[in-house]
């Protein structure tokens, strides 16, 4: 117990009987005391407003068209029967030579057919540009003040005491008084 609330509890001894207290049903009794100043604690509150800033921007493209393809089959059917004739060749025996022919043809029609595909490649046609739309969100940051309480300095009996409260207390400050012997 510090050195002023001893002084306290035998000068609220004596004070109790000149000054007018309530009583709840606890025990506790409660009195009024003089606020002296009041001080009120602020606090900075920060929030972030989203706003969308949009701007037109001009974007390169290429220009590319692709050469008209061949309804030729030349490729594909040219392919297919040197690749027969290779495969045919290149077997020993009849079921062997069958066989290698009909692999051979399939992958001369391949090859036939890639070859005739990359002469249909797009060919380059240069640049064109166009405008389009971008946006993105931005945030700008405003502060508020808000008050989330206040010290109250206040005098109770000859002594000078300080609190901190959520609510503005006025000119007087209710007060708990405990009284405990001595």
């Amino acid at each position: 117990m510090k050195k002023s609330e001893i002084g306290m509890i035998g000068v609220l001894s004596v004070g109790l009987l000149a000054t007018p207290v309530a009583q709840a049903e606890s025990g506790a009794i409660y009195d009024y005391a003089q606020v002296t100043h009041v001080e009120p604690i602020e606090r900075q509150i920060e929030h972030r407003i989203p706003r969308e800033s949009c701007w037109t921007e001009q974007v390169r493209h290429e220009r590319s068209q692709p050469q008209p393809q061949s309804d030729s089959y030349l490729g594909p059917v040219l392919g297919g029967v040197i690749g027969g004739a290779l495969g045919h060749a290149v077997g020993h025996r009849k079921r062997n030579k069958q066989v290698g022919a009909a692999v051979g043809a399939v992958v001369g029609a391949t090859i036939g057919h890639e070859v005739t595909r990359e002469k249909s490649a797009p060919v380059h046609q240069g640049y064109y540009y166009s405008h389009e739309r971008r946006c993105e969100t931005q945030y700008d940051l405003e502060y508020e003040t808000r008050i989330v309480g206040y010290w109250v300095d206040y005098d109770y009996l000859g002594h000078s005491y300080r609190t901190r409260t959520t609510e503005h207390p006025g000119q007087r400050l209710r007060v708990r008084v405990r009284v405990d012997p001595a």
